[in-house]
């Protein structure tokens, strides 16, 4: 008998797991794959520290998130300045002046200004009816052509002028030379990558891998969520933490929510070093990837162990259209999935027993701080 059943070891739940446990509480964590850590899940290759879904940089400006998470980790200064690529031509990003003085030739903000109030006004575009007519105000021609309605449209698998505005909530315009991505206090990498945080965070607390909640569910089964084909699992716990998908919690009795997903093509090329950065966006339309994430470079060159011939592994990213089975990235929250969402949310006020949280159990994107934070007043609740 555990106090707490925590439904997946990723940030979230890995967090909830060690605090409860501090706490004097009992408590199990499983998860159907095979490693902790989720989608933050780090591998060694050969040396390299591999991000196996995807590029993740910490970045907050919490300190008490800050704080929290070097208790299990020293974090390097790594700081993250992606480049796009269009076509031959690279720029820097987010858009700052580095940006505009390569793509018009110009060298003070006041004329990447006028460049930028010019074309917008060209277009005299009044209430914006989608995300293209969205960007287009908020940018202008030049930058939404190169930089961002291809990406956009690979990302989303749909054209610019058929996604609804409300995705591109803000495009930030940076009239000084500066090509740090994030505006956060603090930032960095978990020195020798996230899988060694999270385990750090995990001392001491059963984990079970290869353990998924539903197909073990007749074990666990209790009844107590009136919902037996599904029920909670507090036969083994008296509390319930579910980190996984909330409409698959419920039997999708309201429907499917759905998800933006990603394919990944790595490499292993023998150099130390195949495009300078860690991570290159690639934003035209003919080429099928968004980005290629370089991962030494988080790590500064840095290998952990492996032989000395050059080495170094690449990721291209592919966007990819979800269905049942498929990993789950980015919810689509558009008024469909809002509403899905909404009914779950009801389903679970009269689950008392069970607490929902992280990306999956609220239907939400979160950056890693966010993650964090919201699971340390999870516990605090």
């Amino acid at each position: 008998m555990y106090d707490y059943l925590i439904v997946g070891a990723g940030i979230f739940g890995a967090v909830c797991a060690r605090e409860l446990t501090d706490a004097g509480h009992a408590c199990l964590v499983i998860d159907k794959r095979d490693h902790i850590a989720g989608n933050a899940y780090t591998a060694n290759e050969n040396g390299v520290i591999v991000h196996e879904y995807g590029a993740h940089i910490f970045h907050t400006s919490n300190k008490e998130v800050w704080d929290y998470v070097n208790r299990f980790a020293e974090f390097n200064n790594y700081i993250n300045s992606p480049v796009a690529r269009y076509g031959d031509e690279l720029y820097n990003l987010p858009f700052n002046m580095n940006t505009f003085s390569k793509m018009w030739g110009i060298a003070t903000p006041d004329e990447a200004r006028a460049v930028i109030d010019r074309q917008i006004k060209e277009l005299n575009i009044g209430e914006p009816k989608n995300l293209e007519e969205q960007a287009l105000k908020m940018v202008g021609r030049d930058v939404y052509e190169k930089l961002v309605k291809g990406y956009t449209e690979k990302q989303w698998g749909r054209k610019c002028s058929e996604l609804p505005s409300f995705i591109i909530r803000r495009l930030p315009l940076r009239f000084t030379y500066d090509n740090n991505y994030f505006n956060d206090r603090y930032q960095g990498i978990p020195t020798g990558g996230y899988t060694a945080m999270i385990a750090k965070m995990l001392e001491g607390i059963e984990v079970r891998l290869g353990c998924d909640y539903f197909a073990l569910k007749s074990e666990y089964e209790a009844g107590r969520c009136g919902m037996k084909d599904t029920a909670a699992g507090l036969g083994i716990a008296r509390h319930v933490i579910y980190t996984g998908p909330i409409d698959e919690f419920f039997g999708y009795s309201a429907g499917q929510l759905e998800y933006r997903s990603l394919r990944f093509e790595k490499e292993t090329l023998p150099t130390d070093n195949f495009q300078g950065c860690a991570v290159v966006n690639y934003t035209s339309a003919d080429v099928p990837y968004t980005r290629i994430i370089e991962h030494r470079h988080f790590e500064f060159g840095k290998r952990y162990g492996g032989d000395d011939a050059p080495f170094t592994v690449i990721t291209k990213e592919y966007p990819a259209s979800w269905k049942p089975g498929d990993e789950p990235y980015y919810p689509v929250n558009n008024d469909r999935n809002n509403a899905i969402y909404a009914e779950y949310a009801k389903l679970a006020e009269n689950c008392p027993d069970v607490t929902f949280g992280g990306r999956l159990g609220c239907y939400k994107y979160y950056d890693m701080d966010k993650t964090v934070a919201a699971a340390l007043e999870t516990v605090r609740k």
